[in-house]
């Protein structure tokens, strides 16, 4: 087995096994549910605060439950005998939209253990009154994960936010991210190599984040590449859908399971969101999904804009007859996708992933035959 180094992940959250395997807080999908099987398997899930912070508070509330009820004796980290246990579970926020003064107060009152930050709407300064109100209001020591799509923005995160845990986003993700970006193959390495070239010039208390790769991952063969490549854990979206804990149309899942060869079955575009009116966005994001008729009649200039999105809406009164290829519903996904083959419960996917990826690390090297 690869050498593995101890971070703070390993340290700090007492039921995950390395590597560590993280879900992505995908928005509406990524609830309480999702979460703590995630956590139960001894990974990290994550709510989806998304920007709307309304329905957050109730997934909290879910997860307490959950987990009250689950095996978390040892996740049960207290600052007192009178304080209330650490959730072992992190929450999502697109930055661009959602409101500090409305998730500090959940945060401080529901404990969950992570953070997650992505999405700002103009760059890394917009994450500092979040970073400080977080290391100077929460005494319990929360995590703070941040997600980068660049090496520009992993390097400022770095030096400025001091993130825990530094989420590093390849263009094969579903989902958002930036519009211009490389894949995991290219771009962690290349993260990696400046954060370690600019260790002699940082004062000493700024500790390398643990770093986690996303984007195309969909298997412990994916996993056992990006840690190859240096990563320390992943984090999936795209594999969740496929899980039954997912918030989920059935006729989304079905697509998930149908549609093969990723690169060229899904596209970035921002038409996907045009389509269900979200145009909030900074400019540099799109989002990858499942290529449909809301998709291929706007680049084929069959129908208009408004002409698209009146489409859509009629299109939900079909229910799951709405989603593939043709149909308009909107299918994030990322091209892992041809890799997901069958429904499976959220923590045996978490186990499964981990399983494979030490398998891959035990076995030998075979010569090439010539």
């Amino acid at each position: 087995m690869m050498n593995m180094r101890l971070s703070s992940p390993a340290n700090d959250y007492p039921w995950v096994a390395r590597p560590l395997i993280a879900s992505a807080p995908m928005l509406n999908i990524a609830t309480a549910k999702l979460a703590v099987a995630v956590s139960s398997a001894r990974g990290i899930g994550f709510i989806a605060g998304g920007y709307d912070l309304s329905g957050l508070e109730a997934q909290l509330i879910e997860a307490k439950h959950l987990t009250n009820g689950a095996n978390f004796q040892d996740s049960h980290l207290r600052q007192g005998p009178r304080e209330t246990p650490v959730l072992p579970v992190g929450v999502g926020f697109l930055n661009w939209g959602a409101s500090l003064e409305i998730a500090l107060p959940l945060i401080q009152k529901y404990r969950p253990c992570a953070i997650w930050l992505f999405a700002p709407k103009t760059g890394v300064s917009d994450l500092l009154p979040w970073v400080q109100a977080v290391r100077s209001e929460l005494p319990y020591g929360i995590k703070i994960w941040v997600q980068v799509c660049c090496l520009q923005d992993a390097v400022e995160s770095t030096e400025r936010l001091q993130p825990d845990v530094l989420v590093v986003q390849g263009c094969d993700a579903g989902g958002h991210g930036f519009a211009r970006s490389a894949s995991i193959v290219t771009l962690l390495p290349e993260v990696l190599d400046q954060l370690k070239s600019r260790e002699s010039s940082l004062p000493q208390d700024i500790r390398k984040p643990f770093v986690v790769a996303a984007g195309g991952i969909s298997d412990g063969r994916g996993l056992a590449a990006a840690m190859i490549l240096g990563a320390d854990g992943c984090a999936m979206g795209t594999r969740f859908l496929a899980s039954p804990e997912a918030q989920i149309a059935r006729g989304y899942q079905n697509e998930i399971l149908r549609a093969s060869d990723g690169g060229v079955s899904t596209v970035r575009s921002t038409v996907y969101d045009k389509v269900r009116g979200i145009y909030d966005w900074p400019a540099k994001y799109d989002g990858r999904g499942l290529i449909n008729r809301s998709y291929e009649d706007i680049v084929n200039h069959e129908v208009t804009e408004a002409q698209n999105r009146r489409l859509y809406e009629a299109e939900k009164l079909k229910g799951d007859n709405g989603w593939g290829p043709n149909g308009r519903m909107t299918t994030y996904a990322g091209t892992g996708v041809g890799l997901i083959r069958a429904v499976m419960p959220a923590a045996q996917i978490v186990t499964a992933i981990r399983q494979e990826a030490m398998e891959r690390f035990q076995r030998p090297i075979q010569s090439a035959r010539l």
